[in-house]
């Protein structure tokens, strides 16, 4: 792989990671709600599933994957339940760990906005198809095809880092205010209806 071929794989991944949209959206929330440092554990979720992809794509599993549309579509739609979940729970007031006036931001889970990402990234056939179907124009067969992966997973994944976490201080920023008794209730409906268009999202993409 030239310089020229990963710098444009850099700008392409900038592009999709700066544009609001799942991944965004679920940072967002938790920003709102649990914190910005909190909601890291939401971007490693995200970032973790991104690894994953880049393993099967070095494989050639995530093609298989793709060919097989009952294994892609029951991934998918239980990802899309368990976001659902979560922005119907907060929405409703009940404890989940987006519901502002249910848990303090100290108190939510680690482990489980960690999962909320890798089930957002993981659910979104999207982000599968763009490891199957663009990434591969990115590579030169002719070289060593692992250390290519290895650079652009870096190329991929510390850029998306730092731009949801620039997302996530911004909405941190908005957490104190957010999460008082007398405006809880409102962050909830605004967090659980962004879990809920998130999991609309990733329904509505087509294999």
């Amino acid at each position: 792989m030239d310089f020229h071929s990963f710098f444009l794989f850099v700008l392409t991944e900038l592009a999709l990671s700066a544009s609001p949209g799942p991944a965004v959206m679920l940072v967002v929330a938790y920003g709102l709600t649990a914190g910005w440092k909190k909601s890291i554990f939401a971007t490693l979720g995200i970032l973790t599933a991104n690894a994953i992809y880049f393993t099967i794509s070095a494989t050639g599993l995530g093609a298989l994957i793709v060919a097989s549309h009952a294994l892609f579509t029951v991934v998918k739609w239980l990802g899309v339940a368990y976001l659902a979940y979560l922005g119907l729970s907060a929405i409703f007031g009940r404890p989940s760990p987006i519901t502002a006036s249910k848990l303090n931001g100290k108190d939510s889970s680690g482990w489980k906005i960690w999962l909320s990402g890798l089930t957002l990234q993981l659910a979104n056939p999207k982000a599968l198809i763009f490891f199957i179907a663009i990434l591969p124009q990115f590579l030169n067969p002719a070289a060593n095809v692992p250390l290519q992966m290895i650079w652009l997973a870096a190329g991929s994944m510390i850029p998306e880092f730092f731009i949801l976490l620039g997302y996530a201080v911004l909405a941190g920023r908005m957490q104190s205010i957010a999460t008082r008794p007398s405006f809880a209730r409102i962050t909830d409906r605004v967090a659980g209806s962004l879990m809920l268009a998130v999991a609309m999202i990733v329904a509505a993409i087509q294999q």
